[in-house]
């Protein structure tokens, strides 16, 4: 209607901060103080919002948008034992991690064992309930990117691709070792993992590959046996980079099936 006005409606406003994004709560002894004594804190609005926001920021992919700790299964038939460890060792590491010195992970097991279920369960912990920046990438994915920067009609530049790749407080680099390898995969690489190493910033990795050396590094296995074994970690990354990766990160193997398709292979009996 000509000269009509559309009414807002006003926006909703906290009942325990009143907007101001900060709420009073009791000091306790815990904090030194008396029963009486009262301290300011974040309120739990701005902390959900911030947290709505890192989570758009983080880049999980559609796909694994449902996985969490706390649907990780490992009670599921024939499930292996490591299953469970693992999940221990992620759900401890979510409560604890310091992302500017701590350890990353390194998570280890062939398709369909729930690597990046795991490593997606993290980084959602982390942002949800601690507020922590984290960072998702799929390194296939990555790669294209930053091959995509050097094309002069795409308005990005390599280093506003690794930008946000080195300075997240939390990556999680999905199936290291992906790509075939080749000079210039491997200097990507090391640029990527030195630069978060040398900035103390925490990184979890998932991979297929066995974490092995590389075919004719010293001390690895006979040229003979090479030859007929499957490819390794070393092979697909260097073994200095796989040097590197043990400093890093703490190393988490999965064991079993592809559960995935045991589950599909379930669902047509």
């Amino acid at each position: 209607m000509e000269g009509s006005q559309v009414i807002k409606a006003p926006a909703e406003v906290c009942p325990l901060c009143e907007g101001t994004g900060w709420k009073t709560v009791a000091a306790g002894p815990k904090t030194g103080g008396s029963t009486n004594d009262r301290r300011v804190t974040r309120c739990d609005c701005r902390l959900r919002a911030r947290g709505q926001s890192l989570m758009a920021a983080a880049r999980i992919p559609r796909r694994y948008e449902h996985c969490e700790l706390s649907n990780y299964d490992t009670d599921f038939p024939a499930a292996h034992p490591s299953l469970e460890e693992a999940h221990f060792i992620a759900s401890g590491f979510a409560k604890k991690c310091d992302p500017r010195g701590d350890k990353g992970l390194l998570i280890i097991g062939k398709i369909g064992t729930g690597k990046t279920h795991l490593a997606v369960g993290i980084i959602k912990e982390l942002i949800v309930n601690r507020g922590i920046p984290c960072l998702f990438y799929d390194y296939r994915e990555l790669l294209k990117e930053i091959q995509n920067s050097y094309n002069s009609t795409v308005q990005t530049t390599e280093l506003g691709v690794l930008r946000p790749v080195f300075e997240t407080d939390v990556l999680v680099l999905d199936e290291l070792g992906a790509v075939k390898p080749t000079e210039w995969v491997w200097d990507t690489v090391s640029l990527i993992l030195n630069t978060r190493y040398n900035d103390n910033r925490t990184t979890i990795i998932t991979t297929n590959f066995d974490d092995q050396p590389a075919a004719g590094a010293a001390g690895s296995i006979s040229p003979a046996r090479a030859a007929s074994r499957g490819e390794t970690l070393g092979d697909r990354i260097g073994e200095r980079m796989r040097s590197r990766l043990h400093e890093m990160c703490r190393i988490v193997t999965l064991e079993g099936t592809d559960f995935r398709q045991k589950f599909r292979n379930a669902n047509f009996r």
